[in-house]
């Protein structure tokens, strides 16, 4: 249908029907043009777009990326996912058209999650603004969508956090003297004596030590799905390992054990979640009078332990379960002490020794 003139309004509208990507026939309809070349340019290039790329709504999309997705990634994965994506992306753009999104949108829309006033962390926003990217890129690869708005828009957030924070023994031993539950107590002991991850912690069970040999064995991690306690495979092939416990920790273990009620063996040595141990440490940072630090930066303490104590950076990475040695370096690689002066001094020493064998010959 062509363009035709408001009388009333004294503009033009577009009205005009075509074929959507799942080949329903629909109608078009836009006011207010100043001139019937603006409203005939608009049904061109509208209908140019609709032939090149999906007219699907953003909420569409999703339900599509989510069914493709939910045999090729991890549930807890997906959960996170629909979390973000529920919370914070589908009310802004879920009834928008896929092919409509432009960059403005996007900005628009991280204005907003910036300006918020629950002030989210730089890292939280980057890994928000990383979902919206991933589905879109979805449509790019899948469902003939010329192209991401997002990659011209920008990221917003930042990859990493602000400077890394971690104990000394000499703070976690004064956190240690105000933690009261038992329970707690052996928890941070071997979260800050073997890096292992909280979720690594939370799965253990009894049959995962081994007191002759002195070691701990990491092959699953807990987790709750869905409001639902589940223990699943660890996080990466490299995350199942054979840690060395100190000897100290490895009896506070068994003491532990046989002073739990009812303990059936097999069962978890600590039947709780992750947000016990995240209410104990605030509470006992607090009777402390001490900064508070994450559970995960008692990992952090201990990669600066070994590297204190000099551990090579693949042994370090081989403790904490690391997929490759790249991501333990990209961590802590600033950990390590610089040798820099200490490089060319021993430079310096060789070059005299040369040239005073070198004399001593002539």
């Amino acid at each position: 249908m062509p363009a035709y003139k408001d009388s009333e309004r004294k503009t033009w509208d577009a009205l005009f029907y075509y074929t959507d990507w799942t080949g329903k026939r629909k109608r078009k309809h836009k006011r207010g043009f100043k001139q019937k070349k603006d409203a005939k340019k608009f049904e061109d290039d509208f209908l140019t777009k609709v032939s090149r790329s999906p007219d699907m709504t953003f909420s569409s999309l999703v339900a599509l990326y989510r069914e493709d997705m939910a045999g090729r990634l991890k549930q807890t994965t997906i959960q996170s996912k629909d979390w973000m994506l529920e919370a914070h992306i589908i009310p802004f753009f879920g009834e928008l058209p896929i092919n409509e999104i432009t960059p403005a949108h996007i900005r628009k829309w991280q204005s907003g999650l910036m300006g918020n006033e629950k002030k989210y962390a730089p890292t939280y926003l980057k890994t928000i603004n990383n979902q919206l990217t991933a589905v879109l890129n979805y449509a790019v690869r899948f469902y003939g969508l010329p192209s991401n708005p997002c990659h011209v828009a920008g990221s917003m957030g930042r990859k990493n956090a602000d400077a890394m924070k971690f104990w000394t023994h000499d703070q976690f031993e004064q956190f240690l003297e105000h933690v009261e539950k038992p329970s707690a107590r052996v928890g941070f002991l071997l979260l800050f004596w073997t890096g292992i991850r909280i979720g690594e912690l939370l799965a253990l069970d009894e049959f995962d030590f081994n007191f002759d040999n002195g070691t701990v064995s990491i092959s699953k991690n807990f987790q709750v799905l869905n409001g639902e306690p589940v223990v699943w495979e660890p996080k990466t092939t490299k995350s199942k390992r054979t840690t060395h416990v100190p000897a100290a920790i490895l009896q506070t273990v068994q003491d532990y054990i046989k002073c739990l009620y009812d303990y059936t063996p097999g069962d978890r040595l600590f039947p709780f979640t992750k947000h016990y141990f995240q209410k104990s440490l605030r509470r006992t940072c607090d009777a402390a009078e001490m900064d508070y630090i994450r559970l995960h930066d008692l990992r952090h303490s201990h990669a600066s332990l070994l590297i204190e104590m000099g551990v090579p950076i693949i042994l370090v990475s081989e403790r904490l379960g690391h997929d490759d040695i790249q991501t333990t370096l990209r961590t802590y690689g600033h950990l390590y002490p610089s040798r820099h002066e200490e490089t060319v001094q021993k430079l310096d020493e060789m070059i005299a020794k040369a040239a005073e064998k070198s004399g001593a010959e002539k």
